[in-house]
């Protein structure tokens, strides 16, 4: 029963991650008036002083130095470090980037292809082997990738950026392998020094948002950094208490809020040909999703099975 009850408790807290993440460009949209690139600044910096009050209150300030210390001896982790930092940071970029420039559609189908981005990875640089339905899965997407590049008359490079960017970073996390806290606390830390060297330039050129705009506009550059660890941490505590599989399903949430909200609420542009497009990529994630059920597993082993005694 208790543990029936811890993965109830799971599944609602990752599902309040994905709902908080779906909704995020709202708090973006309060902000349109403020250049990406100081947003970006301000929620790296925030982010890290968020984050070592989270340390301090859950009282792993001890892990969070002797991972600094344990980085300095170990360069391949470092690397891994360095890379997932920047990683993140062209994504955050982007994503506040298209959101603030009424692209939230494309931001969608971003994180709609980023599963099989991740599946791609693993094939080429971890030899991970595909089933049939996740190959069908990706001749889907891309198809629904071309179908875009073709009525857009350009690459979707919002949606590729951003896909590719959250799947190389989940990548380097794979080689970190760290507390969740720990870890957002020492990516923020690597890249917070270029944070605020840029901020101090524009406080040096009098063209800073922060503390000479509005008290609205400061408040929510500074809540940016809670508004990026809140959603972390609850992911977190819901992705150590269930399956990987419901984790999967329930990571959809997002760009489907982002998505309805861009049409629906934005008024952002949802044509015939994005409609196709899209179906093609819901039908890759639909089948990619059931690939991974237990009941698929049993029927490609069968498969296997019997292809090879023939």
């Amino acid at each position: 029963m208790a543990n029936r009850t811890e993965q109830q408790d799971g599944i609602l807290y990752a599902a309040f991650s994905y709902i908080l993440w779906g909704i995020l460009p709202v708090y973006w949209k309060f902000l349109d008036h403020v250049k990406a690139e100081e947003i970006l600044a301000n929620r790296v910096a925030w982010s890290f002083a968020f984050m070592i009050g989270i340390l301090l209150v859950s009282k792993k300030w001890t892990l969070f130095a002797g991972s600094i210390r344990g980085f300095a001896q170990n360069k391949r982790q470092m690397l891994a470090l360095g890379a997932a930092a920047i990683l993140i940071s062209i994504n955050w970029f982007v994503y506040i980037w298209s959101v603030n420039s009424g692209q939230m559609v494309e931001a969608s189908l971003g994180y709609y292809i980023n599963p099989l981005v991740s599946v791609l990875l693993g094939v080429v640089f971890f030899k991970e082997k595909l089933s049939g339905a996740q190959v069908l899965s990706f001749s889907l997407a891309a198809a629904g990738v071309l179908i875009m590049t073709v009525s857009y008359g350009s690459f979707p490079w919002i949606a590729m950026t951003l896909a590719v960017s959250f799947g190389l970073y989940g990548m380097a996390k794979k080689w970190i392998r760290m507390d969740s806290e720990v870890g957002l606390a020492l990516e923020t830390m690597v890249v917070t020094p270029l944070a605020l060297i840029y901020m101090a330039v524009l406080f040096t050129e009098g063209s800073s948002t922060l503390l000479s705009g509005s008290l609205s506009t400061s408040l929510l550059l500074a809540g940016s950094g809670a508004a990026t660890a809140v959603p972390l941490l609850f992911f977190a505590k819901g992705a150590q208490r269930i399956p990987l599989s419901t984790l999967g399903f329930l990571q959809y949430i997002a760009p489907t809020l982002t998505l309805i909200l861009g049409v629906f609420i934005y008024g952002e542009h949802f044509s015939k040909t994005d409609l196709l497009a899209f179906t093609f990529i819901w039908g890759a994630l639909t089948i990619y999703s059931l690939s991974r059920t237990k009941l698929a597993a049993s029927i490609e082993w069968k498969w296997r099975k019997e292809k090879t005694q023939a």
